[in-house]
């Protein structure tokens, strides 16, 4: 795991136009690789990483180099894989100078060129200058695990694993991306390939770019629509058992100490239980938030969880201090807003986790998979909603409405007042009203983005589509980039086993009623986690991480928002007459943003 950068001339220069930035770019990722830095070039091409050493510990730095200095390597990431490409390419003769896993690229791509993305399984960005073509290759892994950016200069193309190193070039412009400003004030995050800043380009999931002389092209290695079209091989819930169990025996490889973020829910507490079960007799150490806010805190729940399985638990209190502190980290560090409150209790988890272990196994993909948020019921009960007569649902929209507000979690007066606000407008436009931040209404060019994404993508499975668009936007641009960017300020390295390429494969096809049966979400991933975990965590409503916003925003963060936030939203949050806390936050978090890095928002 590290963090990695580079810059090729691809045509017009003899050089490099900013050859001192390159170390620039290397600070700016220290918190990705705390553990080492290299940088390998000539006057046209240069390429580095800084190192977080998981495996192979002693002969793993980057980049790597071809027997013949020919082709130059640099990867962020894990390849699950490698034992096996290893083996075939020492087959082959290759000359292997390390242990670890990121070498077995550099034979493959030798072999196969851009093809060789395609024999990787793990999660990637990974960066090839083949300097005989004056050619260069970026990846990304399937699901969106690792980040990638990129943009073009006059005929010079930088890329790194985070926005800000590319932001150390003095030509590189602080334009605001407008068409991404008009999709985060709708959604509280950046779809790809967009960025806020114009000329920066997310690599998309599953995507690889090759850059020469003759221009720049990105083409699809691997799609989720192809997989989500082909024929179901899900049959049971002893089957996905079995995937889940290679998936986590595969991402527990690793030559440090490993760990689990837990909530005490089904997603968490299946990984936990599964890699007690891999790991039999082996120390595993749990981390669990605890906050001080009433109806928040789920930190019991993970414990009798963690007690159960026996494991190493570890608490940690997302009090006003700690999360203030974490928003000041945040903010100051990440160069792309994102509007989901969750990462600052995540960052809090990996910097305690970091005392302890370098690599955590994560949940994210599991409510996308196999349908694990309420919004999918409330899509379920809309159908039922409409068929009521129209005096029948004004009247009981009009109760609704008139339910005092709360500023407790998820509750029963919030997810009835979503409800009856989205439940009759088209899916779409209803899954971004209960799903997004100011909703569809917010930018018309939204709901015709977000429907592209679906292209390639079976019709016949309503539901499915719903799951499908959270897996190919709010999954990696959003739950994802969470997850990294927090574990990573950490200097932690995050693994999400329900993202196993053979996981995902199994489950994406597989028909909506597997997942939401009646309104019990998840189905069949309960079924497969009976003997895994108390049947009291199966049976467990569904709470999610989530931060006490609404009530901070009036106390803590109170001047904060007074200062940056320009909206009548709120003064209405304020007198308590609405929660406008899910809007209020991504707001915030833009306004912070533009701040720090000088951007005109307007």
């Amino acid at each position: 795991m590290c963090g990695i950068f580079g810059a090729v001339v691809l045509r017009g220069g003899e050089a490099l136009r900013h050859p001192e930035c390159l170390a620039r770019m290397a600070e700016s990722l220290r918190h990705r690789g705390p553990d080492g830095e290299r940088i390998v070039g000539h006057a046209r091409a240069r390429l580095g990483a800084r190192r977080l050493a998981i495996m192979d510990l002693t002969t793993g730095d980057q980049p790597f180099q071809s027997p013949d200095g020919a082709i130059w390597m640099v990867c962020n990431g894990e390849i699950y894989n490698a034992p096996d490409l290893r083996r075939e390419a020492t087959a082959w003769g290759y000359p292997f100078r390390s242990h670890g896993d990121i070498e077995t690229i550099v034979p493959f791509y030798e072999r196969h060129g851009e093809g060789a993305v395609a024999h990787l399984d793990g999660m990637f960005g990974l960066a090839v200058w083949d300097d005989r073509l004056g050619r260069l290759l970026l990846a990304r892994d399937r699901a969106g695990e690792k980040p990638l950016f990129w943009t073009e200069r006059e005929g010079e193309l930088r890329f790194a694993s985070e926005i800000q190193a590319l932001l150390t070039f003095p030509d590189q412009p602080r334009r605001v991306n407008r068409p991404a400003l008009e999709l985060y004030r709708a959604l509280g995050y950046v779809p790809g390939p967009h960025t806020m800043f114009d000329g920066i380009h997310k690599l998309a999931p599953g995507h690889l770019l090759v850059a020469d002389a003759h221009g720049v092209e990105e083409r699809p290695y691997w799609s989720a629509a192809a997989a989500a079209t082909a024929p179901s091989k899900l049959v049971d819930a002893a089957q996905l058992r079995g995937a889940l169990l290679r998936a986590v025996e595969r991402e527990l490889m690793s030559d440090v100490p490993l760990g689990v973020f837990t909530s005490g829910g089904l997603d968490s507490s299946l990984l936990v239980g599964a890699a007690a079960r891999v790991m039999s007799g082996e120390k595993i150490h749990t981390y669990a938030v605890r906050f001080v806010e009433p109806g928040y805190d789920e930190s019991a729940y993970a414990e009798a969880v963690t007690h159960d399985i026996k494991t190493v638990h570890h608490v940690v209190t997302a009090d006003d201090t700690g999360l203030s502190r974490a928003l000041d980290v945040v903010t100051q560090s990440l160069a792309e807003p994102l509007g989901d409150p969750a990462i600052l209790p995540t960052y809090l988890l990996a910097e305690a986790a970091r005392a302890d272990v370098k690599v955590v196994l994560s949940g994210e993909g599991a409510d996308e998979l196999f349908g694990g948020y309420p919004t999918y019921l409330g899509h379920k009960a809309a159908a039922a909603w409409l068929r009521l007569p129209g005096p029948v649902r004004r009247t009981l929209r009009w109760a609704v409405e008139r339910w005092p507000s709360s500023t407790r979690k998820v509750t029963l007066e919030f997810l009835l007042k979503q409800f009856v606000a989205g439940a009759e407008l088209p899916w779409l436009e209803r899954h971004l009203a209960w799903f997004g931040a100011l909703g569809p209404s917010s930018g018309g060019s939204v709901v015709p983005e977000l429907a592209c994404k679906l292209t390639g993508f079976p019709h016949d499975d309503p539901l499915n589509r719903v799951l499908w668009l959270d897996f190919v936007t709010y999954l990696p641009d959003d739950l994802l980039v969470k997850v990294d960017r927090a574990t990573m300020l950490a200097s932690v390295e995050a693994r999400a086993p329900f993202l196993d390429r053979e996981l995902m494969e199994l489950v994406l096809p597989a028909p909506s009623a597997l997942k939401v049966r009646g309104f019990t979400t998840k189905a069949i991933l309960k079924e497969a986690a009976r003997g895994l975990v108390p049947d009291a965590v199966i049976d467990r409503r569904k709470r999610g991480l989530s931060v006490p916003v609404a009530r901070w925003l009036n106390t803590g963060l109170a001047s904060l928002a007074d200062r940056l936030l320009d909206t009548p939203l709120l003064a209405e949050h304020r007198s308590g007459k609405a929660n406008h806390a899910r809007k209020l936050w991504p707001l915030l978090m833009l306004a912070l943003w533009a701040e720090r890095w000088e951007v005109e928002v307007g």
